[in-house]
């Protein structure tokens, strides 16, 4: 891709950074970034974005998104091409993410047209006989949207989808890392028809984001990313609704009666897709100790077998982490982690930016692998004598999005489902599923709001109530 500049949708740049391939290390194209001394024309532009979104009739709102749905489908290998250009996902997870992207999309205008409220049963209760009434979804004006850079095309649509439908504006801010399909998203709406007013794509550092997210127009901040970001946004945000995904560090339980050679391959595909990068990512898998060996076994031949390196070339199914330096710092923790008496399976080799898929076992609980996301291709495996024992195991780290069992018992099945401390609970699959009109959202610590179109629809809305007294019924 030859380097190009690329403006957001407001002309606010005060410099240029570079977009490079996390492949080679070219840098691929420009975006302008704007500075936080700029927030005031941000603002102004997303408060005139705003009254132009809540004009907006619900058939229009959901025309644009289906419209748009419709340009990403079309485009979908322009599209995927430029996610791995900019996100060293291999060329096939990519084409997933756009399809995913298309469907997000979709399920938004659906959710335009479905969820407009209830009617509301006044005369069900004594003393209101003589009212009727309904209530409304309404926008709540402005929300900003922080998303990374792991799925930078459908993390950005699961933001601007349901905000859109439900009649905002929206300050968009991308990884600086991976703007540029955030971009072409938003072109892609403004071609549908959206205003380009509604949506404000805004590039740029630390400073910028804190203006924003403190800045009392902003009514509500849609922010997926890291536990000390977050914890940053949630100390400056003021009264606004928070809405939050901060990673995980998922386990999955494989009981003695599990098909081993299905949770073998799913659990592979669920620790090294994106290259381990993914919120959602199977990282410490729990093993019934009569089975342990037997998994251990095939699961680190299986790994042994995939192919890392270029994400253009179809035959690739481990692509780059996003920089050099991530692979560095991966690399360091399963060095300290062996230091500390885990033993390495395989993996730990760095090519650059390339990082070989890692198994490890015997980690020490105490160890960071353990009780943190790796955000990388790296799993911890590790055996358990009761299922009570991998229960408390798995649940044992303060925050959680999804967990994973694989068992032929239906009752054990639904134990583990009431049990396990998670936002969503995968049977008989690993803990990367995930469908993009679920809920989905973390438990326990830094659990704030859901996403999934419906229910970041409905967090992205308020409740108007309607009564009417009639108070001559002869009239």
């Amino acid at each position: 891709m030859a380097d190009t500049a690329v403006t957001p949708r407001i002309e606010l740049g005060t410099g240029m950074e570079p977009v490079r391939n996390p492949y080679t290390g070219e840098a691929v194209a420009s975006v302008c970034t704007v500075d936080a001394a700029a927030v005031d024309t941000v603002l102004r532009r997303a408060r005139q974005g705003r009254r132009i979104a809540a004009a907006l009739a619900r058939v229009t709102r959901a025309s644009i998104l289906e419209r748009a749905a419709h340009l990403v489908e079309r485009r979908a290998e322009s599209f995927a091409e430029l996610i791995v250009t900019e996100a060293g996902k291999t060329i096939t997870q990519a084409r997933k993410e756009v399809a995913r992207a298309v469907n997000t999309l979709a399920l938004s205008a659906a959710e335009v047209r479905r969820n407009a409220g209830e009617v509301v049963p006044f005369d069900s209760y004594e003393g209101s006989e003589k009212r009727q009434g309904w209530f409304t979804r309404e926008p709540l004006g402005v929300i900003a949207a922080i998303t990374p850079f792991n799925d930078p095309l459908n993390l950005v649509a699961h933001k601007l989808g349901p905000a859109i439908a439900g009649g905002n504006a929206v300050i968009l801010k991308p990884s600086a890392l991976t703007p540029l399909s955030a971009l072409r998203l938003a072109d892609t709406l403004v071609e549908a028809g959206l205003p380009e007013e509604i949506v404000t794509v805004v590039n740029g550092g630390a400073d910028l984001g804190a203006a924003i997210v403190s800045a009392p127009d902003v009514r509500m901040v849609s922010f997926t990313g890291g536990f000390a970001t977050g914890e940053a946004i949630s100390r400056s945000a003021g009264l606004k609704k928070l809405a939050m995904d901060l990673g995980g560090n998922a386990p999955v339980i494989v009981m003695d009666d599990a098909d081993l050679d299905a949770a073998v391959e799913s659990c592979v595909s669920g620790a090294f897709w994106a290259a381990g990068q993914n919120c959602i990512g199977t990282q410490r898998i729990l093993i019934a100790a009569e089975v342990y060996e037997s998994f251990r076994d095939a699961f680190v031949a299986r790994t042994k077998q995939l192919r890392v390196g270029d994400p253009l070339d179809e035959r690739t199914d481990v692509g780059p982490m996003i920089t050099e330096e991530a692979g560095r710092v991966i690399r360091m923790k399963v060095d300290a982690a062996v230091d500390q008496g885990a033993v390495l399976l395989c993996g730990n080799e760095l090519n650059g930016s390339l990082y070989a898929p890692t198994v490890l076992e015997n980690v020490p609980a105490t160890c960071t692998l353990w009780q943190e996301e790796a955000f990388a291709p790296v799993v911890v495996l590790q055996p358990f004598d009761s299922f009570e024992e991998a229960v408390e195991q798995a649940n044992a780290i303060d925050y959680s999005l999804h967990a994973g069992i694989f068992t032929s018992r239906l009752n054990r099945a639904l134990s583990a489902a009431r049990l396990l401390e998670a936002g969503g609970v995968m049977i008989n699959d690993s803990s990367d599923y995930r469908f993009d009109a679920m809920p989905f959202g973390g438990y326990k610590y830094g659990s704030m709001g859901r996403e999934g179109v419906r229910f970041a629809f409905e967090e992205m809305t308020q409740p108007k109530v309607v009564c009417i007294n009639h108070l001559d019924e002869a009239r």
